[in-house]
Formats: C-alpha cells, sequence, structure tokens
C-alpha cells in the first residue's frame, strides 16, 4: 500500500518541476561562464549548448519518472514533462537574464547591438540598410523583449525536444484484456 502511495506522488508536473528548476539553474551557469569569458554565445558550440544540455536533461527526467512511479510513461506523460520542465528553467532563466541585463550589465545589449552592426557590415549591407535594420534589432534587444523572448523560445524548445526524446523513451502500460 505503502508504494502505491509513493508512485502517486511522482506526477509529470512535479518532476517536469524539479527538472526545470535544475536546468534554470544550469542555464544561469552556463549564461555566466560564456558572457565573464566574452564567448560569442551565438556561434559554434556556444550557440546548441543548452539544446543538448536539454535534451539530456528531458531524459533524465524521463528516467527519473519511470524509475520513481509504476515504470511506465506515456508518450502525453513525457511530453508533459518536458512542458513543465520548459516552463520552470523558462521562468527562472529569463527572470535572471532580465535581472542581468536590466540592472547588472547594461553594456551587454550594447554587444548585441554592435554585433549586429559588424555582421551586417560583413555581409555588405548599406548604412541605410543597417540603420533601418538597427530599428528592429533595437526594439527586440532591450530586457524586456529578452524575458518575453526567452520565455517563448525556452517553452518552444523544450516541448520539441520532448516531442523528439519521448518517441524513444516513452513505455506504455501493457493493455489489460477483459
Amino acid at each position: 500500500m505503502e508504494e502505491n502511495t509513493e508512485s502517486q506522488l511522482v506526477t509529470s508536473r512535479s518532476v517536469g518541476i524539479r527538472y526545470g528548476i535544475i536546468f534554470g539553474l544550469i542555464s544561469i551557469f552556463y549564461f555566466l561562464i560564456f558572457t565573464m569569458a566574452d564567448i560569442d554565445m551565438s556561434k559554434g558550440i556556444s550557440r546548441w549548448g543548452t539544446t543538448v544540455i536539454a535534451f539530456v536533461i528531458v531524459f533524465l527526467a524521463h528516467k527519473f519518472f519511470k524509475e520513481n512511479g509504476d515504470g511506465f510513461m506515456s508518450y502525453g506523460q513525457g511530453i508533459g514533462i518536458g512542458f513543465w520542465t520548459g516552463l520552470t528553467a523558462s521562468v527562472i532563466s529569463s527572470i535572471f537574464t532580465y535581472i542581468y541585463v536590466k540592472f547588472i550589465d547594461d553594456g551587454f545589449v550594447t554587444k548585441i547591438r554592435d554585433k549586429a552592426i559588424e555582421d551586417m557590415q560583413a555581409q555588405g549591407q548599406s548604412e541605410e540598410q543597417i540603420e533601418i535594420a538597427m530599428k528592429y534589432v533595437e526594439m527586440f534587444t532591450n530586457a524586456e523583449a529578452l524575458l518575453f523572448f526567452g520565455l517563448v523560445i525556452g517553452m518552444i524548445t523544450l516541448v520539441i525536444v520532448a516531442l523528439i526524446i519521448t518517441i524513444f523513451t516513452q513505455k506504455p502500460k501493457p493493455e489489460q484484456f477483459v
């Protein structure tokens, strides 16, 4: 009887929130390392690193769910875990990024904008084209926009990761014959 109560405590939401907190903290650490080292996070391994970490986190969350539950996980439960992981991690990391950009490092946004200008110049765009494009860059590179897009993109990314990982990690309950 006690074992049944234990398995009921493990839900896709509780596991997702647990692993979302872990992923949110890892994301903050990852962000700080690359920011302090002044490494461009839009290129190379630094760009895809958080996605790789997301795959690992969702896999581990699914494993935890099955090991601490009844041993089974439906496709829907796997997606639910990914949703809750994404929601929790996105809230944590986006709020941190907002605070960092708004109150700690006001030069962070300037670096992003300067990099955008450099990239456009390297592509051979005219000053007029750069000026027009920079109006949009400025609109999307303030603390509030980074908060919003961090939440939205983080959620979408984790749900997509969960859609993929769950294909391999699901273990549906065998159907009972009546």
